[in-house]
């Protein structure tokens, strides 16, 4: 997978960075600066291509994910994270996904699939990845949902219905509201980082 690293100060968490459909590594790189500017950074490029597009994995239709596919995606990313940790030697367990749209989906997908896989993660405009799916416990685990009231990708409902399985299975949910659709907003990220400097700081 194409990727960014940047080593950070030592024992700061590792920002996963995962960018929306036809964005790249380098898309949310500010967004690091902005959150945690002495963390380290793993940034990553989806390997899926749809029209020219990088995404994370492949989808039937707007909003219909290849559920096959996010699986595969979900252990392909599982297993490099594994592999990054031991290349540039960062503590496995402290990384911490920022993720947008299609990257915030991927994201929630590792939550949904694996136990103890993210410290925490920011989920900018998600989406419920899978559902009937047999999920890990996730307690204690702490989520930022930054969420739009007039989304038109991920309705409010379906926003809630994510906040609702989290929280079932433990998960230490904080939902943020803006009402600018799916765009990302300043004031998105400006309590993005005060939830993530309560949290982790």
């Amino acid at each position: 997978m194409e990727y960014i690293f940047q080593q950070g100060a030592q024992d700061a968490p590792v920002l996963l960075l995962l960018h929306g459909t036809g964005g790249n590594e380098r898309d949310l790189l500010p967004l690091a600066e902005m959150i945690d500017s002495g963390a380290s950074v793993l940034s990553v490029r989806g390997n899926i291509s749809e029209n020219g597009m990088p995404r994370f994995f492949k989808r039937l239709r707007e909003g219909v994910f290849d559920e096959e596919d996010l699986q595969f995606r979900t252990k392909e990313l599982a297993e490099f994270l594994d592999e990054m940790a031991e290349e540039h030697q960062f503590d496995r367990s402290n990384v911490i996904a920022v993720g947008y749209s299609n990257g915030a989906n991927i994201a929630g997908s590792l939550l949904f699939h694996y136990a103890d896989v993210l410290k925490g993660a920011i989920l900018l405009h998600p989406m419920v990845p899978m559902r009937g799916l047999n999920l890990p416990d996730m307690k204690g685990a702490p989520v930022f949902i930054g969420a739009g009231t007039n989304d038109p990708i991920c309705s409010p409902e379906e926003t809630k219905e994510l906040n609702s399985i989290l929280n079932e299975q433990g998960a230490s949910v904080t939902i943020h509201w803006e009402n600018n659709g799916h765009q990302l907003t300043k004031p998105e990220i400006d309590q993005a980082k005060d939830w993530y400097h309560d949290q982790f700081k």
